[in-house]
């Protein structure tokens, strides 16, 4: 049994989704905020404050702040990844910092330092010829980049093998019991055919999400946290997805984002909708997605199992990464080479955009690639951005691209 303090769920959940839907409701309304209001027994918790005697609440065993473990044992990492995202917008309290894009130096050691601009946004690009070849040989004028349609000044170009934080996401629901021992072997290979300076780390998930392996390199470490098999329950998707790239946003060491989902039904879960975890991934300026989707036992059929597999290419397709639905488990393993060279091979190109951050709202981005020496060049990188300049209000305020609604 997994030990209390590394659940990930209980109450960060609840509180960041009010977080991101009381924006929303507030400019549906057209009212000004409401007057502040004294914070639950939960919130109280987790900040680390005592209850409020006026309100009556005691402080019980379930809301009494943790102390902070050690990254080599178990331990609750999320709340969010922002302090400041837990409290109201004031002139006092203007909301969080800007966390902007980063570029990548290497050292005269070979080492290599993550230095973040906060005007610049960086894509991940990954290009393929119409055979769906790797495209390897393109230089900084061979890409044209449009963000709402207008042409962009190309800032900063790079194409190298860089290190990358991981997510391992793993459905531990009961459906999944048999489906383990290869999933995580596929899990184990991708590890394995990476960078040898990635660091991963390991949430298994039914109903609640648990990190079972904090950030590591070591292999044992990471087979250990796979091991922790416990099927049972519902499947809370979103949830995990979300908190996974909360986790990436406040622990990562390396320049480059991703989570790998393996998952074999959909969500009946979670607190988050599809179209809320796909705007958190993109508020963080966050991970590149990849998902398997072990959806081959209802072949052709269900309406369930179509919506999964829609939710699976939308998450994967809206931040530039790649979804795979294998027929049978025999074919999960070749994914993870797959998705290890999709990683490495990728150009890192940022821009500052012409359109003031302050502006707010959703940015449309799209990649183009022309060489002379190819034919048609096919492009995949994330679909757009917040900027992170924006405040909650204005992020909200304005529409959500159609292509990130939630599969019907």
């Amino acid at each position: 049994m997994r030990p209390c303090n590394n659940r990930l769920f209980s109450v960060f959940a609840p509180t960041l989704a009010l977080v991101l839907a009381a924006p929303l409701l507030k400019a549906q309304a057209g009212t000004a905020p409401p007057a502040a209001t004294p914070k639950s027994a939960a919130a109280r918790a987790l900040a680390g404050e005592p209850p409020d005697p006026a309100s009556g609440q005691s402080q019980t065993p379930a809301q009494k702040p943790e102390a902070q473990a050690p990254l080599n044992v178990d331990r609750d990492p999320v709340q969010s990844p922002d302090a400041e995202d837990n409290e109201p917008v004031s002139p006092g309290h203007p909301g969080p910092p800007v966390r902007g894009a980063q570029t990548l130096e290497k050292g005269a050691h070979g080492g290599f330092t993550l230095r973040r601009n906060v005007d610049e946004v960086v894509l991940n690009i990954t290009v393929l010829d119409d055979n769906g070849r790797l495209v390897n040989d393109l230089n900084k004028d061979d890409f044209k980049i449009f963000e709402d349609g207008v042409p962009q000044t190309i800032a900063s170009f790079q194409h190298q093998d860089i290190p990358v934080s991981m997510g391992i996401i793993v459905d531990n629901s009961g459906s999944m019991r048999d489906k383990r021992a290869a999933v995580n072997a596929t899990a184990l290979d991708l590890v394995k055919a990476s960078n040898h300076e990635d660091e991963a780390f390991v949430v298994n998930f039914s109903d609640e999400a648990f990190i079972d392996q904090d950030f590591t390199s070591d292999i044992g470490k990471l087979r250990e946290g796979l091991s922790h098999i416990d099927s049972k329950g519902g499947t809370a998707l979103y949830d995990a997805v979300v908190a996974s790239a909360d986790q990436l946003s406040k622990g990562a060491k390396r320049p480059k984002q991703a989570l790998l989902i393996i998952t074999d039904g959909e969500d009946n879960a979670s607190t988050f909708s599809l179209e809320q975890t796909i705007r958190r991934i993109q508020d963080l300026q966050g991970p590149i997605v990849y998902s398997i989707g072990l959806l081959f036992g209802e072949e052709g059929g269900g309406r369930e199992s179509r919506r999964a597999k829609r939710a699976l290419k939308l998450l994967s397709e809206e931040t530039g990464g790649m979804s795979f639905f294998p027929k049978s488990l025999a074919d999960v393993d070749p994914i993870a080479a797959e998705v290890a060279r999709d990683i490495r091979n990728q150009y890192t190109v940022g821009y500052h955009s012409t359109k003031p951050a302050s502006l707010g709202g959703y940015r449309v981005v799209k990649v183009e690639a022309h060489a002379p020496s190819h034919g048609k060049l096919i492009v995949r990188t994330r679909s757009g951005y917040y900027p992170k300049a924006a405040t909650p209000e204005a992020r909200t305020a304005q529409a959500q691209p159609a292509h990130a609604q939630q599969p019907q």
